[in-house]
């Protein structure tokens, strides 16, 4: 019998999730600090480019990406709605991102390492494709 709660994906599953939102949280907080020299050189300078011209539409595929990997972690993790919803207006602030995840991170992995205990070896064995209780 393990105390691993209910609510939550499997590990396998949260630590994918958690791979993804890393991934993405990055490259959202890169794509901010580009937009902001888009913005710049786009407004005060007046230049028109490459990147003035087609910059913030990727920029904005890049954060329905993050937003989409803050769903899915905070729903595997049971995140409530309002730590989805802050995690989703971390994207709008510039370095806050990697701030974010970083705290996420670490939140999760503890939560993981907890679970792992809580569970005892069957379920490590479990989610390494052993033979473990289903």
């Amino acid at each position: 019998m393990t105390t691993y709660p209910q609510s939550l994906a499997k590990p396998k599953q949260i630590r994918s999730a958690l791979s993804f939102y890393r991934v993405m949280a990055i490259t959202a907080g890169i794509a901010l600090v580009i937009l902001i020299v888009e913005m710049i050189m786009k407004y005060l300078l007046k230049q028109t480019n490459v990147l003035t011209e087609y910059w913030s539409p990727i920029h904005g595929l890049i954060y329905m990406g993050y937003a989409a990997s803050v769903a899915n972690l905070g729903i595997k993790c049971a995140w409530g709605a309002k730590r989805i919803v802050l995690n989703l207006l971390a994207g709008f602030v510039p370095v806050v991102p990697w701030i974010a995840e970083r705290r996420n991170h670490a939140e999760v992995e503890a939560m993981l390492q907890r679970a792992y205990v809580a569970g005892g070896a069957s379920s490590v064995a479990t989610e390494r494709g052993g033979n473990g209780p289903r």
